[in-house]
């Protein structure tokens, strides 16, 4: 097992990486939290596969234990569903002293983040991602939030988890396209910050689309390392956080336009990727080899690299709602070098035009 620290302060947590880790959730949430009683908020496949266990084991521990299941889809992460969840906390006399925890991907993650964040000004949770996504990204770093129908994410809190328990175990039963997906964050990763982990991607992309467990845990710790010291130096997102973003502003408009229905987040910031590549060379950041290798790879990885039937002018109008843009300026992270960015907090709309054209 891989332990890896975020240091921020009173809100430092640990984040654990590795095999049979829900056998001893009891034990690893006992040593950071002591509840009143624990709410598991998942979705209903999830729970038949590892909630009931979950809930057996803390209701012999001495925790009471309820369970909430939301829907399956981004749509269910929506404030309507986090009223739902509200009047169940609500219904249960829950208190500061109860316990969230977040059983699944990156909807369930986020919504479950928002409640804690935001129920009774704030109750602790933990974050028990399923999903390669989850795992990599959204899970950790303190990022919550629900969708409004203008704009992804664009209701939210900045509220730390107390732990994240990552247990590898649970890809085994990923839907093969949710497992693809999360690769699209670890391809990020290697763009923005490790040129070493983009070129690991390259040469042993075989082994990671068949789940060979020792190069899933090098992908997962590696990511969850670099974005430990990303979060560290800017946890609000002030500045510096942003090149997490790369891929996004684009992605997020291609999700906004498409109903958050048609494609899974993942594909969507692999989409995202390649254009705000291509932007990057058009705009003179990069050679047409950096545009060339990350397309490559995101098609070695099975995720899609065109734009859906969308026209451009739509999706810039999107990107003008997207949470990352300020005093109506569309800011990118663009691309110089595999392993190295830059944020540019004003790109012209010409450029961003030819390189969705293109």
């Amino acid at each position: 097992m891989k332990r890896l620290k975020i240091d921020l302060a009173d809100r430092s947590y640990e984040i654990l990486i590795g095999q049979h880790l829900l056998q001893k959730t009891v034990t690893w949430v006992s040593e950071v939290v002591t509840p009143s009683r624990i709410v598991l908020i998942t979705h209903p496949s999830i729970h038949r596969l590892y909630g009931q266990r979950l809930v057996s084991d803390f209701n012999a521990a001495g925790f009471p234990t309820d369970v909430i299941e939301v829907p399956e889809g981004e749509t269910s992460k929506s404030l309507r569903e986090a009223e739902k969840i509200y009047d169940r906390l609500l219904e249960w006399n829950c208190d500061r002293q109860s316990l969230l925890i977040a059983l699944g991907g990156g909807v369930i993650g986020d919504l479950t983040g928002f409640i804690a964040a935001t129920y009774v000004r704030g109750i602790p949770f933990i974050q028990i991602p399923t999903s390669l996504l989850a795992q990599v990204d959204s899970s950790v770093g303190g990022k919550t939030a629900v969708n409004h129908p203008r704009g992804k994410n664009m209701i939210g809190a900045f509220y730390q988890p107390k732990r994240v328990l990552i247990d590898l175990d649970t890809l085994k039963t990923l839907p093969e396209r949710e497992f693809k997906a999360g690769l699209a964050e670890v391809i990020k990763y290697g763009v923005i910050e490790d040129a070493g982990l983009f070129r690991y991607l390259e040469t042993n992309a075989e082994k990671i689309l068949s789940h060979d467990t020792a190069a899933l845990e090098h992908i997962i710790s590696t990511s969850c390392a670099i974005k430990a010291k990303v979060v560290e130096k800017d946890e609000r997102e002030s500045h510096y956080r942003m090149v997490l973003n790369f891929g996004h502003t684009i992605g997020h408009a291609v999700e906004a336009l498409t109903g958050y229905s048609s494609l899974v987040h993942g594909e969507a910031v692999a989409i995202g990727m390649v254009y705000a590549a291509r932007l990057s060379q058009v705009a003179g950041k990069c050679s047409a080899e950096v545009p060339r290798r990350i397309t490559s790879l995101i098609e070695k990885m099975g995720l899609p690299t065109q734009l859906p039937a969308l026209k451009p002018e739509d999706m810039i109008e999107s990107m003008y709602h997207d949470k990352k843009t300020s005093n109506k300026k569309i800011r990118f992270i663009l691309v110089k070098d595999i392993g190295s960015i830059e944020i540019v907090d004003q790109v012209a709309e010409p450029l961003i035009l030819e390189a969705l054209q293109n």
